[in-house]
């Protein structure tokens, strides 16, 4: 009961309703490139991930993996197929280890969707869902290869320790070797350092956003 009321979502939950969430819902671990849903499949479960990090991706008619985003917990997963009773639009695989809080969705619905703190963290999620669509277009129709990792750098410089150079050139649709020599670049104009542990400092975020924005 302790580990579902520390998700923000549901912090504000009476324990009484935390044990009845707690019926309709479960724990599940998953592993680095374990897949937590597909494209295509159909809903009925609401993700809550709680650890590791997630890479959100569709498949062209070329079997070539389209990145759309990555989640870090607390976050909300594939909300908004179960809100439209569609069938999800991308596949999400765990880049890292993770942990995952599945919840009956008809359930959730009936018994606690007349809760306000509830709702107004939803409306939040999906909010975001639409900035990240927003994101999407911006960085795969406007943004070099370049302009691409540098923002990946300023949004999410400690994925650098624990998620592969391979795995984030994948993540942002570069060639492995593209990243290897923009890091070398960044590095060399002292934008950044990059330590033994992988450790990502940034040193001058001004120049480093600018490449971007």
């Amino acid at each position: 009961m302790n580990r579902i009321k520390e998700i923000p979502l549901f912090s504000k939950l009476s324990d009484k309703n935390v044990k009845r969430l707690e019926a309709i819902s479960y724990f599940k671990k998953y592993n680095t490139d374990e897949i937590l849903f597909y494209e295509g499949e159909k809903p009925g479960i609401l993700h809550v991930l709680i650890d590791g990090v997630l890479k959100l991706y569709k498949t062209n008619a070329k079997g070539q993996e389209i990145y759309i985003h990555q989640f870090v917990p607390p976050a909300l997963v594939g909300e908004l197929a179960n809100f439209e009773n569609m069938k999800f639009p991308a596949t999400a695989k765990f880049v890292i280890k993770g942990e995952v809080l599945k919840i009956d969705f008809t359930k959730l619905e009936k018994d606690f969707f007349k809760n306000p703190e509830i709702c107004m963290e939803i409306i939040k999620s999906l909010t975001k869902k639409v900035k990240i669509l927003s994101n999407v277009i911006h960085q795969e129709m406007i943004l070099t290869s370049e302009a691409k990792i540098a923002k990946f750098i300023v949004e999410h410089p400690n994925l650098f320790k624990t998620v592969k150079n391979i795995q984030i050139a994948a993540i942002l649709n570069v060639s492995p070797e593209t990243l290897s020599r923009t890091l070398t670049k960044l590095k060399k104009e002292k934008y950044i350092t990059i330590d033994k542990e992988y450790n990502v400092t940034i040193l001058n975020k001004v120049a480093i956003t600018a490449l971007y924005k």
